[in-house]
């Protein structure tokens, strides 16, 4: 394991939007094309005692109509005492995916990666928000995806025409729970219950996006009542986000 220069954080050497809830607008419902939001994922473990402080600032950004704010759970840490419940081997090459496209020489907890441009630990929010800046900047116009979905009711997601000036983009579904408590019993956090914030249980790829106005949709079974949904659209191989929104239950999880 390699010991990395910012000692806030733990490291491992790599190996190889319009918004409507039940029919009623919410959130980010008037937010034009060109104003966000933005999104920010963390990769976190509860096996790693660097990690809380991270967890508790994106509770907070997750709180903001401009951000999509998801926690993925890395699994390669479960080996030193604590088996993290919501960790997995798909969120591990998300994050690895994100240190390719970013040419990052490692893999690291705590790590927030802003609008898929560029990374920090998220301890200091200072430097996520000058990253939030500097996304906001380089983005003047986006592919907001506009979500809807009924009580009861499938997932409707919809994307007007767009020029993609970088090839197709990936449009991604992230269902997340909105927020869990957890006794951790061993490990590096023995002994402390852990919050964390939207934490996403299942990913997928909806489809490969060309521009054209499209809509997509996902059955209501699909998503329990208490958790949150985003969509994502990027370019291929977890570049730069073209657009994302968000679409949660009025009520917290």
């Amino acid at each position: 394991m390699m010991k990395p220069s910012n000692p806030g954080r733990r490291a491992l050497l790599m190996g190889g939007g319009a918004a409507i809830v039940a029919g009623r607008p919410r959130g980010a419902a008037a937010r034009r094309p060109g104003n966000g939001p933005w999104a920010v994922e963390l990769f976190t473990s509860q096996g790693c005692s660097s990690c809380p402080p991270a967890d508790a600032f994106l509770g907070r950004l997750a709180k903001r109509p401009d951000i999509v704010a998801l926690s993925f759970h890395v699994d390669y840490w479960d080996y030193i005492g604590w088996k993290d419940p919501f960790a997995s081997r798909e969120t591990t090459e998300r994050q690895r995916g994100y240190a390719k496209a970013l040419k990052q020489r490692y893999v690291y907890t705590p790590e927030m990666v802003v609008d898929g441009i560029g990374h920090d630990s998220g301890r200091e929010p200072g430097q996520i928000e000058a990253l939030l800046a500097k996304a906001q900047g380089l983005a003047p116009r986006r592919a907001t995806p506009e979500l809807s979905r009924t009580i009861g009711g499938p997932l409707t997601i919809k994307l007007a025409a767009f020029t993609l000036r970088h090839g197709p983009a990936d449009v991604t579904l992230a269902i997340y729970d909105r927020r869990n408590n957890t006794a951790v019993a061993s490990g590096e956090n023995q002994g402390r219950t852990l919050e964390n914030f939207n934490i996403v249980r299942h990913l997928e790829l909806v489809s490969r996006w060309d521009g054209a106005p499209a809509s997509w949709s996902i059955a209501a079974e699909r998503i329990q009542p208490t958790q949150g949904v985003a969509v994502l659209v990027q370019q291929a191989e977890c570049g730069p986000m073209i657009g994302c929104n968000k679409l949660e239950p009025a009520y917290s999880g």
